[in-house]
C-alpha cells in the first residue's frame, strides 16, 4: 500500500503563543521568546538565557490523579494535543470506535527526576517520592499520559531521537499510515522548560552569552553568532490516511509528501556535512520531488557555529543556486529541542497558509557559507506551496519532512 498521509489538525504551547493565531501573529511581526532568567544565573549556569514559557492551568479540564502523573512538557502536549484534536474534528466517540495512534518525540524528563532524587537522598525514604514520581521521570511519560488521557488503541509510542525527535515522529507516523497499519496518528514533540533539563549543555557552553541582548541571542547562520538559546513547549499534528480524513469530513490542511532520514556515524555532537545531505536527498528522492517544488526550507540552524556552517553547506549541496528561502525560526523560539521538529512543521504550515515567511531574526553578517543562501533577515511576502524541514539531533541523528500546500 502506498496511501496518501495528510494533515487534518494542529497545536502549539510555545513561546511564541498558547495557539495557533497567537503564534501566527507572533511570527508575522517577528517576536522574540527569550528571555535572561537570575534563577540560572544564581544556580552557576555560564548562560542565563532561555524562551519564556507559562505552564497551562489544567485544574478545569483534568482531574486531580491525572495531573499527578504529568510533568511539565506532559502538561504542554496535552495543551496542544487537545487543540489539534479539536481542529481535526476527532470527538471522544470516535477516537474510543477506532485505533488511533500516538507518535510523540521527547528525549529528557529531568525536573521529576532531580527532585525524585533529592527526596530519596535528603529524606532516605523512597515512598515520599509520590505515586508520580516514576511516570512522571520515564521519557514516555508524554505518550504514557496522552494514551491514557484520550483512552487511545492504536501504536503508542516515544521516539527519542535528540533534537530530531519531533520530526521523526511525524515521519515515522507517515510511515505507518502510508502503509495500512494505521488510518489515524497523534503526532508531536515536547521539551520541559527547567534549568536541570539543559544545565549539562550550559556546562559544555552550548548556550550563546549574549546575555545584555536576550532577544538578539538567537543568531542562526549568522557570522557573529556565540551559541543556541534553549527553549521548549509542545507542538501537536495530526496525520490520517486521505481516506479516512475525507470519509470523516475533516478539514484537509496539507499532505506529508516525503520523509528523509540519515545518520553522520560520526562525532557525537559535532555534525558533519554528508549526513544532513542524505538526509535531504532521501527526503526528494522519496517523494518524488524536484527542487524547484519546494518554495522554503526551515532550517535545523540552532546558532551555533559549526551547525549553521554545515548545515548551510548541505542545503548548497542540494539546492546550490537556486532562489529559495531558508530560514531558522529558532530565531524568534531559542532552540525548541525535542519538540522542534514539530513546532517547525507548525510554523512553516501557518506561513504557507498565510503567504509570508518569518524573519531569521539578528541575521545581520553573513559568513562564507550562509552567503550562498537567500537567507531573509525581515520577513517578506512570499506564496510557496511546498516546504522542507530539516531537524537534526546529538548522535548524528537526521530527519527530513516535505510537506505540500492542499
Amino acid at each position: 500500500m502506498d496511501r496518501r498521509v495528510v494533515i487534518t489538525g494542529m497545536g502549539i504551547w510555545s513561546t511564541l503563543g498558547h495557539n495557533l493565531d497567537e503564534v501566527c501573529q507572533s511570527l508575522y511581526n517577528g517576536v522574540s521568546g527569550i528571555i535572561y532568567d537570575e534563577e540560572r544565573k544564581a544556580m552557576g549556569f555560564r548562560s542565563a538565557l532561555t524562551a519564556k514559557l507559562d505552564e497551562p492551568d489544567l485544574k478545569k479540564v483534568l482531574s486531580r490523579s491525572q495531573r499527578a502523573f504529568m510533568p511539565q512538557q506532559a502538561k504542554f502536549a496535552y495543551a496542544a494535543t487537545a487543540q489539534a484534536i479539536e481542529m481535526a474534528r476527532l470527538d471522544q466517540d470516535y477516537i474510543d470506535a477506532h485505533e488511533v495512534g500516538l507518535i510523540y518525540g521527547g528525549d529528557s524528563s529531568a525536573d521529576p527526576t532531580v527532585r525524585a532524587v533529592d527526596t530519596m537522598r535528603e529524606k532516605k525514604d523512597t515512598t515520599l517520592c509520590g505515586s508520580g514520581a516514576i511516570f512522571q521521570s520515564m521519557n514516555s511519560t508524554v505518550t504514557m499520559n496522552l494514551g491514557c488521557i484520550y483512552h487511545l488503541k492504536g501504536i503508542n509510542m516515544t521516539v527519542s531521537a535528540a533534537c530530531a525527535s519531533g520530526s521523526h515522529a511525524i515521519g515515522l507516523g507517515t510511515l505507518l499510515i502510508r502503509n495500512g497499519l494505521q488510518d489515524i496518528v497523534i503526532c508531536g514533540g515536547a521539551q520541559e522548560v527547567n534549568p536541570f533539563s539543559i544545565g549539562s549543555f550550559d556546562g559544555i557552553s552550548a548556550f550563546s552569552t549574549r546575555e545584555s541582548e536576550p532577544t538578539k541571542a538567537s543568531r542562526p547562520f549568522d557570522r557573529d553568532r556565540d551559541g543556541l538559546v534553549p527553549g521548549g513547549g509542545a507542538a501537536t499534528v495530526i496525520i490520517e490516511s486521505y481516506e479516512s480524513a475525507v470519509k470523516r469530513g475533516a478539514p484537509i490542511l496539507a499532505e506529508v509528501m516525503a520523509y528523509g532520514f540519515s545518520s553522520n556515524g560520526d562525532h557525537i555532537s559535532s555534525p558533519n556535512v554528508a549526513g544532513p545531505t542524505r538526509s535531504l536527498e532521501l527526503a526528494l528522492k522519496n517523494g518524488g520531488i524536484d527542487i524547484r517544488q519546494i518554495g522554503y526550507v526551515n532550517a535545523h540552524a540552532t546558532s551555533t557555529h559549526i551547525g549553521d556552517t554545515n548545515e548551510a553547506k548541505a542545503i548548497y549541496n542540494i539546492f546550490g543556486d537556486q532562489h529559495v528561502p531558508v530560514t531558522s525560526t529558532k530565531s524568534q523560539t531559542g532552540h525548541e529541542m525535542w519538540m522542534a521538529g514539530s513546532s517547525e512543521v507548525i510554523y512553516s504550515m501557518l506561513m504557507m497558509k498565510n503567504n509570508f515567511v518569518a524573519a531569521n531574526l539578528n541575521f545581520e553578517n553573513p559568513d562564507e557559507d550562509s552567503a550562498k543562501l537567500f537567507i531573509p533577515g525581515k520577513r517578506i511576502d512570499h506564496h510557496f506551496d511546498m516546504f522542507l524541514s530539516n531537524s537534526f539531533g546529538f548522535g548524528g541523528t537526521n530527519s527530513t519532512l516535505i510537506i505540500k500546500n492542499l
